[in-house]
């Protein structure tokens, strides 16, 4: 079951980590560590965004100087575009290589990063693209995590619990968004360096604990990798989002630069090679991007939410930054200084619930589906938005709040759901690259956002703010060629004073200025009020064209979620087994096919008896014929029907193993629902954990390897006995019901293994 790593954990070998694996903690081992590696990548996505003041400081530079406004937005986005481009890469090599081998690497490069972050010695453009480049390697390592992190909790966890794992995961992920504006706020007034820092730490535990715990419980897919796929998706995406970053920059004498023959060549180009990178991957035999998964309706019509709800979601936080910042917390009396602090904390309310609804809502989508929560967390979000946007600019806090928790309900109903439904929706071996293509949506969108808010708040903006700044400083005293200079620049120069918690009144005008003035009118005009007063009627226009785009994202997410269909969970077709036939494929060894099929032994043995030894009958056995094999899975743009009677019951061939023994070969059957016998049948969870026994003499046998095969020979669930024998099987589809031992001779013709070198196998009941 384990794929190995180097050094003293191959020393191990397979019995440690079975029984690892085996154990009854594992999946909460998996959980909680996956979970501190999405959370730790996240955070460190948005904690610059407060930061970002106090760090151009800690290195000398202006960020609300024209030169030095694509350095701020690097640093802002450059994070961001790394992990989105490189996610489905770094998946597709983990169903390669291992996941948890890409996920531990993952870890150690974030950490590596973030320690080279936080000993910047330069200063002035140097120190900013040094700190540029140590962010797009921390990128690096942040979308190792964020691509195998997901597909490593699917392999762990039975489908009836995923959503609440998943569900948890995806919401620590988003909580980790908004926790990153209050950390930053916290760590850089007092030491811009310890932003960088707070990662050190985190990262060295969770490499050193996903590096002893976690082992590839998943199906490994050997393939050569698509270097094109790999080269043109890259060159693609990294000049459409680099080409949005620049775009939102003034461009001449444009408020903004979507004029600029760069932007556009980048755009367009983008796009172009995106096409071309799309019809690579439909040629080539093992493509970097599964374009087939898209068949699958309830992974498009999912992944399709994500990038929607994202949008959404990533401009709301840019949004709330300058409502907060620039505008109501400077009213309200807060210097410019605190602002960056506080606006996270009053951001709170958001987060709470995330965290309240997320894990809720994915425990009820294992029982009941995606579709339900999903499709009615965006219709709250929508109705969320369109109270904000009823809200005035200088609102009341209590109901601000409750509208921002009502947003963090919605969003929440709607993450783990969503996640969930899409990572079932994969088959074992492409979990890695699909739900890498499913985070780069995600990440994806948050870019995007940044261009759609920026660009409407902008235009917002420009039609009203140069005339206000310069009448309201003229008459102040300022003389009308100091205030038509001012009032002539762009505005995206006004959104990142605000964004950083700058006084751009007084950082623009200067001391020359500011000391011929009378002393009150320099004090309104440096003061908390005269600013935030200024922009707030512009703000407003661009605000309301905001949240109706941040609206119609939500409700066509909505549609799109409602349309992946009912619950759905991917099984491979599977087939009646139970012959000792040797000349059937599966009988033959643990990773050849089966096509063969034969009516199971009758002597067959409940999972929840207390053991099944070689050839002991139960007096009342559930019987089983060629009609239990299901004709086969629902098409990608079907829904599993609920499953009743017989029908619901899937056969697979059990195959124990040991060197120096013969295998043993067991029939396991799997019911999906009310099953015919359903009395007799607990629930074990698509779980089924025993002990593998030697016959001559009779002990434990370790390092003995149990194998669950499908029709096609595709090896469904893997074992490796633990120093006591013991063994879990885990993500089998559905719940085990019964094993039965194949009748007749179970030596194979080639004589593997001496006539009294045999195996047998006790099978326990788990608990519901």
């Amino acid at each position: 079951m384990t794929a190995r790593s180097a050094g003293s954990r191959a020393a191990r070998g397979p019995a440690g980590d079975a029984a690892d694996t085996a154990g009854p903690h594992y999946e909460w081992v998996v959980l909680s560590n996956t979970t501190l590696g999405v959370l730790i990548a996240t955070i460190n996505a948005s904690i610059m965004l407060i930061a970002l003041p106090d760090i151009f400081r800690g290195v000398g530079i202006d960020p609300l100087q024209p030169g030095n406004t694509s350095l701020l937005l690097w640093l802002i986005t450059g994070y961001l575009v790394v992990t989105a481009v490189l996610v489905v890469s770094f998946g597709r090599m983990g169903d390669m290589y291992g996941r948890v081998r890409m996920y531990n690497a993952g870890f150690a490069v974030f950490t590596v990063f973030s320690v080279l972050l936080s000993v910047t010695w330069m200063h002035g453009t140097a120190g900013a693209l040094w700190l540029i480049l140590m962010r797009v390697g921390q990128g690096v390592g942040g979308a190792m995590l964020m691509a195998n992190s997901n597909a490593i909790i699917t392999d762990a966890f039975p489908a009836d619990r995923r959503g609440l794992a998943l569900g948890l995961n995806q919401v620590a992920g988003i909580a980790g968004s908004f926790m990153g504006l209050v950390l930053g706020g916290l760590l850089a007034p007092v030491e811009w360096r310890m932003v960088f820092l707070l990662s050190v730490p985190i990262g060295v535990f969770g490499t050193f604990w996903s590096y002893r715990k976690l082992h590839d419980t998943g199906i490994r897919r050997p393939a050569r990798l698509d270097w094109w796929g790999n080269l043109t998706f890259a060159v693609g995406l990294v000049a459409v989002l680099a080409g949005i970053t620049y775009g939102i920059q003034p461009y001449r004498g444009h408020t903004m630069g979507w004029t600029n023959p760069w932007v556009l060549t980048a755009l367009i180009g983008g796009v172009l090679m995106l096409v071309i990178f799309g019809i690579v991957e439909t040629r080539v035999a093992e493509p970097m991007f599964r374009m087939s998964l898209f068949r699958i309706r309830a992974f498009t019509a999912g992944n399709l939410a994500s990038l929607l709800s994202g949008i959404g979601r990533g401009g709301l936080m840019f949004i709330l930054i300058i409502w907060l910042q620039g505008i109501w917390l400077p009213r309200h009396g807060y210097g410019f200084t605190e602002t960056p602090l506080w606006a996270g904390i009053y951001m709170l309310p958001l987060t709470v619930g995330f965290l309240v609804a997320g894990p809720i809502s994915g425990w009820l989508s294992d029982r009941f589906g995606a579709r339900p929560f999903a499709t009615g967390g965006m219709l709250v979000a929508a109705g969320s938005f369109v109270l904000l946007a009823l809200l005035p600019v200088d609102f009341h806090y209590g109901t601000f709040a409750a509208i921002l928790l009502l947003n963090g309900v919605g969003m929440g109903l709607f993450a783990s759901p969503n996640r969930a439904g899409i990572m079932n929706s994969l088959p074992a071996d492409q979990r890695g690259v699909g739900g890498g293509m499913s985070t780069t949506f995600q990440n994806s969108a948050l870019v995007l956002s940044i261009g759609v808010f920026f660009s409407l708040i902008v235009l917002g903006l420009a039609g009203t703010l140069p005339h206000a700044l310069s009448s309201g400083l003229v008459a102040q005293g300022v003389p009308a060629g100091d205030a038509e200079r001012l009032s002539a620049l762009p505005p995206v120069s006004v959104l990142f004073a605000s964004l950083l918690g700058y006084n751009p009144v007084q950082t623009l005008l200067g001391p020359n200025v500011l000391d011929q003035l009378p002393a009150s009118h320099a004090a309104y005009l440096t003061g908390r009020g005269f600013f935030p007063a200024l922009i707030s009627g512009p703000f407003a226009k661009g605000l309301e064209a905001a949240f109706i785009f941040a609206i119609a994202a939500c409700l066509v997410a909505a549609v799109a979620s409602w349309l992946r269909g009912g619950k759905y969970v991917h099984t491979d077709k599977p087939t009646t087994v139970g012959t000792t036939d040797y000349s059937c494929p599966a009988l033959r060894g643990p990773e050849t096919a089966h096509h063969g099929s034969a009516t199971p032994d009758p002597a067959a043995v409940p999972v929840g008896s207390h053991g099944l030894a070689s050839g002991i009958a139960h007096p009342t056995p559930p019987t089983a014929g060629p009609g239990t094999a299901r004709a086969g899975p629902p098409g990608p743009h079907e829904d599993r029907p609920h499953p009743t009677g017989d029908s619901a019951l899937d056969t697979y061939a059990l195959i124990v193993t040991a060197h120096g023994y013969r295998p043993a070969t067991y029939s396991m059957m799997t019911g999906n629902g009310r099953t015919a016998a359903a009395d007799h049948a607990p629930r074990t969870n698509g779980q089924i954990a025993g002990v593998v026994r030697a016959a001559s003499p009779d002990r434990p046998l370790p390092g003995a390897v149990v194998r669950a095969v499908d029709a096609t020979g595709r090896v469904v669930a893997r074992a490796t006995t633990g120093h006591d024998g013991r063994f879990r099987l885990t993500g089998l589809p559905g719940h085990p019901y019964a094993v039965t031992r194949a009748p007749g001779p179970t030596t194979p013709p080639d004589g593997h293994g001496p006539a009294d070198a045999g195996l047998h196998l006790t099978v326990d009941g788990l608990p519901s």
